[in-house]
């Protein structure tokens, strides 16, 4: 790094502060975290936090090459999200000054990606939220509240991206709604709410009134089978009436209200009731036509067996035929009968013989009546 600078540069530097530095309030005894996102030409690079008004005289507190963590202070890398970030605890008044996110060139002077003056005051911070850990699922909603006793524009910026302002907006295809209220304790409140979350959304962001920022970063997670099934309800809760943290914990806070973001999960929901209701319809009908198919087969048998018995029952037991018809009726005699008729060969006693009395039809069918 640069052992001295010119005057000109000096002033360039006074008016970058005052012009585009980050403001963040913190409250004696607090925390925070502060996101630094590079370019990909930097990933190799050695970054580090340093201390001081003037670019000069800026001291590294902690480095990525060295011993990551102080007693108070620390520092990781995320080479895949091109982020690094510094943790600063158990903050003090003599603690407020200006600090730079600075990556290092080997042969050539480094480079600066951020600047940021920390005020550290005893009392509650001008701007302060109830965590900088968030976190919802893919579908849903997150809501993060912004405390603040100044005055300013409000604005939800995505670090590096663009910004919200007003009232409601999109940033990286979802919705985002801001709206300023006041809670139970007189604190006006600066509301943004995120819905119909993507998994790309997961990345730092900046809640900004006036010339104060606060850093919060939100993670997307993917819905579980019982989340994209149910219907959630936020968990998230307003922050007791206790000391504010200034800048609040790293824990994360789950938000799995897809009950806000309804768009998402109850329409899919919807699908799946349409789905079941129309398989169930469709087994119905086929139920209902086999069973039609069934009763007309039966009927059908039932109707051709009561043809066949009406045809049966119709058949007259002495057809009509011509006159000359004629029925035979055999005439049992024993043989002891016939000797004095016929002196022929003697047959067997058991053999019988027949004759046969012939009758007109007519005669058959009036003894028939009698």
């Amino acid at each position: 790094m640069a052992n001295h600078v010119s005057f000109p540069l000096l002033l360039f530097i006074i008016f970058y502060r005052v012009s585009a530095a980050r403001h963040v309030s913190v409250q004696t005894g607090g925390s925070i975290t502060i996101p630094c996102s590079y370019d990909q030409y930097y990933i190799n690079h050695v970054k580090y936090w340093c201390k001081g008004y003037g670019w000069a005289h800026c001291s590294s507190v902690v480095r990525t090459d060295h011993a990551k963590s102080t007693d108070r202070a620390s520092i990781s890398d995320d080479i895949t999200q091109k982020v690094f970030t510094v943790i600063m605890t158990d903050l003090e008044p003599d603690d407020s000054n200006t600090y730079r996110c600075v990556v290092e060139i080997n042969g050539g002077p480094d480079s600066m990606i951020q600047l940021l003056y920390l005020s550290v005051t005893p009392g509650t911070p001008e701007l302060y939220v109830d965590q900088q850990e968030v976190t919802g699922v893919e579908g849903g909603s997150v809501t993060v509240r912004c405390y603040y006793s100044n005055s300013g524009d409000m604005k939800w910026c995505r670090m590096g991206g663009d910004c919200v302002s007003g009232f409601s907006g999109t940033l990286n295809g979802t919705s985002v709604t801001l709206k300023r209220t006041s809670d139970a304790n007189n604190r006006t409140v600066f509301t943004v709410t995120m819905s119909g979350l993507k998994m790309v959304n997961t990345d730092w962001y900046w809640c900004r009134v006036g010339e104060l920022e606060m850093p919060v970063h939100i993670t997307v997670s993917q819905q579980t089978a019982t989340q994209r099934t149910s219907k959630m309800t936020s968990t998230t809760q307003d922050p007791t009436p206790q000391q504010p943290s200034a800048s609040p914990t790293a824990e994360p806070v789950q938000t799995d209200n897809t009950s806000q973001g309804a768009e998402g999960n109850m329409e899919e929901v919807h699908q799946r009731s349409v789905k079941v209701l129309l398989i169930s319809l469709g087994m119905l009908v086929v139920v209902k036509a086999g069973i039609l198919v069934t009763w007309n087969m039966w009927r059908r048998h039932k109707d051709n067996k009561a043809k066949d018995q009406t045809t049966n029952n119709s058949v007259d037991p002495f057809p009509e035929a011509e006159d000359d018809v004629t029925y035979s009726t055999v005439i049992l005699q024993h043989k002891t009968q016939l000797k004095g008729q016929t002196k022929s060969a003697e047959p067997d006693d058991n053999v019988v013989y027949s004759s046969l009395a012939l009758q007109v039809t007519t005669q058959q069918r009036a003894a028939a009546a009698q």
